[in-house]
């Protein structure tokens, strides 16, 4: 009996595709994969492409996603080192990077099992870190002193020291999702930030007299120096001007009537600025110049 050549073909196609699912495997870009022998993991394909594998059930393959997964813890109560009640809950994002350690780690490679373990281990973490600071650290009266970035910082690093090697999975990143106070003590809180605000004001305020009182000091100082170095300045043109009169007071000695003359002469001179008009009595002194001379004119 001759059989058909196409049925032959169809055949050894199908006997072919059936060989590649047998023993061969494919793994795409968004996976990694664990190759196990008899349940137990032998070989971990972190790479996309074609493999190679022995049927089953001497050999299965085992796909986890390898793209970052989010979780956000439960929203808990820790204690802060100033013994406040502090409600946080993180986010965190991790990724399984080495599967053959994943899948035994976690019942068969189980997500929900690793993240009921990685809510244990922030939860640890987050309780750690939540005591080293407080409450100021969070929520702060100034506005500028919640220290968010260096917290979630030491979170993150404590999850990355509590995560083992042997698990398989790594986090990229952690962040404080939300904060929150129990009503028990939210009154006391309020009034506590109250407190650190007149604190704040009065600080502001003691900072504004010094400052007022320094300058009020500065100028009385500088003041005081300018006043000195007036009263010194007229001392000494006092002195020039005594030093200067002494030159002349022996040559008015020797002759007291060329002494009285100038005197004379000077205060007319004063008085016959600005082109003045002067009505006056020769008897009366400097005037009394004009005797002599008005006497000598009348005589000629």
């Amino acid at each position: 009996m001759k059989r058909n050549p196409l049925t032959i073909a169809i055949g050894a196609l199908l006997l072919l595709i059936f060989a590649l699912l047998l023993f061969t495997f494919q793994v795409r870009t968004t996976e990694v994969a664990v190759v196990t022998t008899f349940m137990k993991p032998t070989r971990s394909v972190p790479d996309p492409g074609l493999y190679f594998k022995l049927p089953w059930p001497i050999q299965r393959v085992f796909y986890f996603d390898k793209r970052v997964q989010n979780l956000e813890d439960k929203f808990s109560e820790d204690l802060t080192s100033d013994n406040i009640n502090l409600m946080t809950s993180v986010y965190v994002g991790w990724r399984i990077t080495d599967p053959q350690a994943f899948f035994p780690k976690f019942a068969g490679g189980s997500v929900a099992e690793a993240e009921k373990t990685l809510q244990s281990i922030i939860g640890n973490a987050k309780k750690g870190v939540v005591g080293q600071h407080p409450l100021s650290d969070f929520v702060s009266a100034e506005g500028a002193g919640a220290r968010f970035s260096a917290i979630e910082t030491e979170m993150l690093a404590a999850v990355r020291s509590q995560i083992q090697s042997s698990y398989g999975i790594q986090i990229d990143f952690l962040g404080i999702r939300k904060l929150g106070l129990p009503e028990s003590v939210t009154q006391s809180v309020f009034d506590r930030m109250t407190s650190e605000r007149q604190v704040l004001i009065s600080k502001s305020q003691n900072e504004g007299e010094a400052e007022a009182q320094k300058i009020k000091s500065d100028a009385d100082r500088r003041a005081a120096e300018m006043l000195a170095a007036a009263k010194g300045q007229a001392l000494e043109i006092q002195g020039q001007g005594e030093a200067e009169a002494a030159k002349y007071l022996d040559t008015f000695k020797q002759n007291p009537a060329l002494a009285s003359f100038l005197f004379r002469l000077n205060a007319m001179e004063d008085s016959l600025k600005d082109r003045s008009t002067l009505i006056f009595d020769q008897q009366v002194p400097p005037f009394d110049l004009f005797q002599g001379h008005l006497t000598n004119g009348m005589a000629k």
